[in-house]
């Protein structure tokens, strides 16, 4: 038995709308059906008619599948449906208005960044791949210093060059061990880089002009002596994190997220995280204080008498 059979017209014939006059897919009109279905079963739970059915009834509706666990995500492809089908409808003048017009789906929940633990973020930029060419090893030692000392977007340490000058987007001045980068809106920011960093690009700008031609103003180079891109410096931390053993995959701005989520979890300033970052808004920055609070939240639990569970 077809299972569109029970559904209450004129749903059907939207589906047979879709698949014969619209041509969907088979697998977004199986996702239409299912939405329809929802659709049909929570309004006749609520003994609401399909021609009836007003904005309150679809926002409860979707509390109901909210409640019943059903995602931000797959809510939003619910109400796509469902906006749809009363599109199509009121073509035909069955509705004056579309109910599911105005109704939004619940806000999806922003990913906490990834952040290494403190001591794989200083394994990982301490690490020096001693099997590897010498001016290899020295580069991606110096990588990975740079990006979790300086906390810099990828974007930003390639873009660096070996001396300021009036065309370069970026700099390293060793002496005052500070890096001037060119971040996003082309804001220029000067950051503290730490002396491990410094160290590490002393000993990669040694081994530099083995890979880089006298004309090359990258500080970074590849093996041709051109300047890096954000892929290879990717793929290159990639291997060096599998190097240093470290139990998980890593990409350049999980050290950036690791850089600022250490910092503040030693500092509290989220101001000063705010400027070394380089964010126009502290909301922004403020997405690592739902880290510190995680690592606080995982002492308690491990810690607190109180917070011990029973087995």
């Amino acid at each position: 038995m077809d299972p569109r059979a029970a559904l209450p017209e004129p749903l059907p014939r939207y589906l047979t709308h879709l698949r014969v006059e619209r041509r969907v897919a088979e697998r977004t009109l199986a996702l239409y059906e299912d939405a329809l279905h929802r659709l049909a079963d929570g309004l006749a739970a609520q003994d609401v008619p399909l021609a009836r059915t007003q904005p309150h009834h679809v926002r409860g509706l979707v509390a109901s599948l909210h409640g019943g666990g059903l995602s931000p995500r797959s809510l939003a492809l619910q109400l796509s449906a469902w906006r749809g089908f009363f599109r199509w409808w009121g073509r035909e003048g069955a509705v004056a208005a579309n109910p599911v017009d105005g109704v939004r789906a619940p806000k999806a929940a922003k990913p906490l960044p990834k952040a290494l633990p403190v001591d794989q973020a200083v394994a990982l930029a301490a690490h020096e791949d001693e099997a590897d060419e010498p001016a290899l090893a020295a580069r991606d030692h110096a990588i990975a210093e740079l990006l979790y000392g300086g906390g810099l977007r990828v974007g930003e340490l390639v873009g660096l060059d070996c001396v300021a000058g009036p065309h370069a987007a970026g700099w390293i001045d060793l002496a005052e061990g500070t890096a001037h980068v060119l971040g996003k809106g082309r804001k220029r920011r000067s950051v503290p880089i730490g002396e491990a960093a410094v160290a590490a690009l002393r000993a990669w700008l040694a081994q530099r002009p083995t890979l880089a031609g006298a004309t090359e103003a990258a500080l970074f180079v590849g093996q041709r002596g051109a300047r890096l891109s954000d892929s290879q410096v990717r793929s290159r931390l990639r291997r060096l994190a599998l190097q240093a053993g470290l139990p998980t995959p890593v990409h350049p701005h999980m050290l950036r997220h690791s850089f600022a989520s250490h910092l503040l979890q030693s500092s509290g300033d989220l101001r000063a995280v705010q400027e070394l970052l380089g964010h126009a808004s502290i909301s922004t920055t403020q997405v690592y204080t739902r880290l510190d609070y995680q690592h606080l939240a995982k002492v308690y639990d491990a810690a607190h008498p109180r917070a011990r569970r029973k087995p």
